[in-house]
């Protein structure tokens, strides 16, 4: 039997079509419903982001363009320390594939810093990765490229550069392996130097880097000649404090301190303290005359024969011994250990001690830097204590503390806290008196006669009418002191008719030569290094030299004495 089945009538109408578009309108729907909940989702998270997160930095678009590390440039703009890109070389031990020997043996050859010795124990180290080398040239980085290890690294990483080389170590420091600031300004100012709102713009100092190229240029000549062991030099300007130079030796390079030494390491401006001798007889001078206790320049003291104090005697240099009473010029353009004490005597010790105190000798310098020594304050203050510290023995500071004191001296007797950051705006710091007008402008005149006709002469540049006094002190040894080796300092300021600048060098330890017939006092050494400078720098410093001005000391020059034929050279 045949079954036949007949088909479904269609509906010709379009009923079909309609459902197909019916079905198709319903999937469209619920794509847009699936779109749109992901869209709602998306807002919702970028709105939970936008609640939580931090708000918005306009510096963060410029942060690519601005250095990790601001720069530090000196007074005039010159670069001092910047932050460059550099390449690396390191090595992932643990994947080299070649022969360890033979590859130490090249490194040896294209980077010889290291020997071959040094270079396989790095290779051989259980680590994932280690530098071979930083600050690499390209041509280095090219070379061992070349060797075809895959194991070596080269790469490009943020490197500190000096490119002053040895200039100002001590004043900037330097960055350790993590950046961050170890010494110097570096550490002094690191959160200054790396904060995104600031590094932008330069930090600048106070330092003129081609007066810091004269002083360290004559320091180390004058080391060289005379064997000193160490050395200080610091140029001040008078009024506002800043530092225009500070110098420091043995020195370091910042770029390179894997060798450096502890003595190289350390500022002896700012931490090293001294006795320094006689000059400290103008700030006892000039307590005395402030606290009534020297009235008049003609006073006279006595200095025929040592002065005995209890078990101790003070005398004057040997050979330089006056042998006579001494008025006030007198006593320091001779250096008279003896009378300056009698006039410490007279003023007690109250007032000695109130006068070193004002000066700040009793507590570490004030200076933005962090490496600061601290005075040796006498542990007992006797009358020989009283005495012995007016000449500068018994008390010890840092020639940064001198200085700072001789500015306070001839400006006008304002003391001023040093600065190594420079003054933009012209607003120095209202400091605090500690001598009056009258005694300041007083030790101007005696300051410029002991370059006149005293020990100073030799510290005395032509045209620059340079006041100052020599001290030269014995160092301390166990138990006493070294009759052989010394301190030499000779601290000046210039012009003395309208002073600017403090200009002080100290050399340690110097050795006597032929030139100087033995002598390793100040005048013969240190003097030189001041005159040097002031030569080399003043006209850099806007001071110009003129030969038809200078202090008017026609007051108190009759009071002096000379003998026939005398030569302060070698008086202390």
């Amino acid at each position: 039997m045949i079954v036949l089945v007949a088909p479904n009538s269609v509906d010709r109408r379009g009923g079909g079509r309609h459902g197909l578009v019916a079905t198709a309108h319903v999937r469209l729907m619920v794509v847009m419903l699936i779109f749109a909940a992901g869209c709602m989702v998306i807002l919702g998270r970028l709105a939970q982001l936008a609640i939580s997160a931090e708000p918005y930095k306009a510096h963060s678009i410029s942060d690519a363009f601005v250095p990790p590390r601001g720069d530090i440039v000196d007074r005039n703009g010159a670069p001092l320390a910047q932050t460059i890109d550099a390449w690396s070389i390191g090595v992932h031990p643990r994947k080299i594939i070649g022969d360890k020997r033979q590859l130490s043996e090249k490194l040896a050859e294209i980077m010889p810093d290291h020997d071959a010795g040094w270079y396989w124990r790095k290779l051989n180290l259980d680590s994932n990765f280690t530098y071979l080398a930083r600050r690499a040239l390209p041509a280095t980085v090219e070379r061992v490229n070349a060797l075809g290890e895959p194991a070596i690294a080269l790469g490009r990483e943020p490197e500190r550069l000096y490119p002053q080389s040895d200039l100002a170590a001590h004043v900037l420091g330097f960055v350790g392996a993590d950046g961050k600031g170890m010494r110097g300004i570096e550490r002094a100012f690191n959160d200054r130097l790396t904060d995104p709102d600031k590094r932008g713009n330069p930090l600048q100092l106070s330092i003129d880097m081609r007066v810091e190229a004269a002083m360290q240029s004559q320091l180390a000549q004058a080391m060289t000649t005379f064997q000193a062991r160490a050395a200080s030099g610091i140029v001040m300007n008078v009024h506002t404090g800043e530092i225009v130079a500070m110098v420091s030796m043995p020195t370091f390079n910042p770029n390179n301190i894997r060798h450096a030494t502890d003595d190289e390491l350390r500022n002896n401006v700012t931490q090293s303290t001294y006795e320094l001798g006689s000059t400290f007889k103008p700030l006892a001078m000039a307590q005395a005359i402030d606290t009534g206790t020297v009235t008049s320049m003609a006073r006279r003291f006595d200095a025929t024969k040592p002065m005995k104090v209890g078990r101790f005697t003070i005398h004057d240099d040997p050979g330089d011994e006056q042998e006579r009473w001494l008025n006030i010029p007198e006593t320091l353009i001779y250096s008279s250990n003896i009378a300056t004490a009698r006039i410490a005597d007279l003023m007690g010790e109250d007032r000695m001690k109130a006068l070193f105190r004002k000066l700040r000798f009793d507590e570490k310098p004030t200076i933005e830097l962090r490496e600061k020594g601290t005075p040796q304050w006498p542990g007992y203050w006797g009358r020989t204590t009283t005495m012995t510290t007016a000449y500068g023995h018994g008390i010890a500071v840092t020639p940064l503390q001198l200085a700072t004191a001789y500015c306070a001296l001839v400006n006008g007797g304002i003391l001023r806290e040093p600065t190594l950051i420079k003054d933009q705006d012209g607003h120095t710091e209202k400091g605090t008196r500690v001598f009056s007008e009258a005694t300041s402008a007083r030790l101007r005149q005696l300051l410029r006669l002991v370059v006149l006709d005293g020990t100073g002469k030799k510290g005395s540049a032509p045209g620059y009418r340079v006041g100052g006094k020599t001290g030269t002190a014995e160092m301390a040894d166990a138990g006493g002191y070294a009759k052989h080796r010394n301190v030499s300092t000779f601290a000046a300021a210039f012009p003395m008719d309208n002073p600017q600048y403090v200009v002080m060098a100290t050399l340690v330890a110097p050795v006597g030569t032929k030139e100087t017939y033995g002598f390793t006092t100040a005048a013969w050494n240190a003097a030189p290094v001041v005159r040097n400078t002031i030569e080399r720098a003043g006209p850099l410093l806007g001071v110009t030299p003129n030969l038809h001005r200078d202090i008017d000391v026609s007051d108190i020059t009759p009071l002096l004495w000379h003998a026939p034929g005398e030569d302060l050279a070698s008086a202390e």
